[in-house]
């Protein structure tokens, strides 16, 4: 009898062993650049906010909209110079002569027209199969009126890394009165309205963010945080509704 129970012991320990653990599952980060004054870009916004539907805790989507558009006609309250300024970035890193709209960035390491769906769809199936090396832990957030403060805790390398904070409005719709889509009612999802980046000095650490006065007070929020390379490249992350 007890050389059963240890050959069963012995038996369930070595299937325990031989299962691998994963602690950073597959994640991919859609960055999309768009403008409710750019007529290409409904369309890619609807696309996004399938795929999130389609992929949940697989995916982050993220909405920046660009502020380049809003000499037409129709200034888009969500945009800023700071996103269009974020988006030549990556165009830098892209050797891009030129940016546009609607773009979608992947994971911060390639770019191709948001409202491709075979597009989206290779590459969601090229980056779901790479495991994040970072993993991101967020804690203790408390929401005040002005300032949203938070814990975050980063695991795996951070040499020349930073952690980048977001807040976004989950989903907002807009009645747009004139350019490119005037009379149109547009609805966007996972809108990004504040933006911090966090040298990771250390792995650990407090950081506060200003809320800024866009959110109202029925908006849902995201709190996202992801791990930037020195490159660009988003090596792990992780969102949070509040």
């Amino acid at each position: 009898m007890q050389k059963l129970f240890l050959g069963l012991f012995i038996l369930l320990t070595s299937l325990y062993i031989s299962k691998p653990a994963i602690d950073n599952p597959p994640l991919v980060v859609l960055e999309l650049f768009t403008s409710q004054g750019c007529s290409s870009c409904p369309p890619a916004d609807v696309l996004l906010e399938r795929v999130e539907a389609e992929y949940a805790d697989k995916v982050i989507t993220l909405s920046y909209h660009v502020d380049y558009w809003n000499y037409i006609g129709w200034k888009d309250p969500f945009s800023s110079s700071v996103f269009s300024d974020k988006q030549r970035t990556y165009g830098n890193k892209f050797l891009s002569n030129s940016i546009y709209t609607p773009q979608v960035v992947v994971n911060g390491k390639t770019h191709f027209v948001g409202s491709d769906t075979n597009d989206m769809r290779s590459n969601l199936n090229t980056y779901i199969k790479e495991l994040p090396t970072n993993t991101v832990n967020l804690s203790n957030i408390k929401k005040e009126i002005n300032t949203l403060t938070l814990n975050y805790a980063v695991n795996g390398e951070t040499t020349n890394k930073k952690l980048r904070l977001i807040i976004a409005i989950k989903e907002r719709t807009t009645k747009v009165n004139r350019g490119e889509n005037r009379s149109r009612t547009l609805k966007n999802t996972n809108i990004v309205v504040k933006e911090k980046l966090i040298a990771l000095d250390s792995k650990t650490g407090t950081a506060n963010l200003d809320i800024p006065n866009i959110i109202e007070s029925n908006d849902e929020l995201l709190v996202v945080a992801l791990v930037v390379s020195k490159n660009l490249d988003i090596t792990g992350g992780t969102q949070i509704a509040l």
